[in-house]
């Protein structure tokens, strides 16, 4: 990995909650795992828990794509990967794959705004985000 800050792989075992009667992992399961990452990479990039609750300003989800291309099975230990792909003035995105071994499972890619809360209202990716997203 390039950038270990801006680069997440978390591993995971596909327990019987994530899976079906078949021992197949839902699909709903790949988002929260994903989630998981993605919560875990902001704490990287210095959004953590903390840091949010002091300056108000929350990383939100506006877009979510996924492919799902192989099924994770029950007692599988999967890795979530994710990095930070693109930066823009107000939107950034992250991509994500899930993967067994060498076995792609799914592809995950989801965009991002800065919102300052109360308010709910956008922030420009410069202003509000930690320095090391723009590295």
């Amino acid at each position: 990995m390039s950038d270990s800050k801006k680069e997440i792989a978390l591993p995971i075992w596909v327990m019987y909650y994530d899976s079906d009667a078949a021992g197949v992992m839902h699909n709903i399961a790949y988002l929260r795992h994903i989630e998981t990452a993605r919560t875990l990479l902001a704490k990287n990039l210095g959004m953590d828990f903390r840091t949010v609750a002091e300056t108000g300003i929350h990383a939100a989800v506006v877009r979510t794509e996924i492919d799902y291309i192989a099924p994770a099975l029950l007692g599988d230990e999967i890795v979530v990967r994710g990095r930070v792909t693109e930066v823009g003035r107000v939107r950034f995105w992250v991509e994500f794959e899930v993967v067994r071994g060498e076995t792609l499972l799914a592809r995950c890619r989801q965009s991002l705004v800065l919102v300052q809360m109360p308010e709910g209202r956008p922030v420009r990716v410069e202003k509000g985000f930690p320095a090391l997203l723009l590295q």
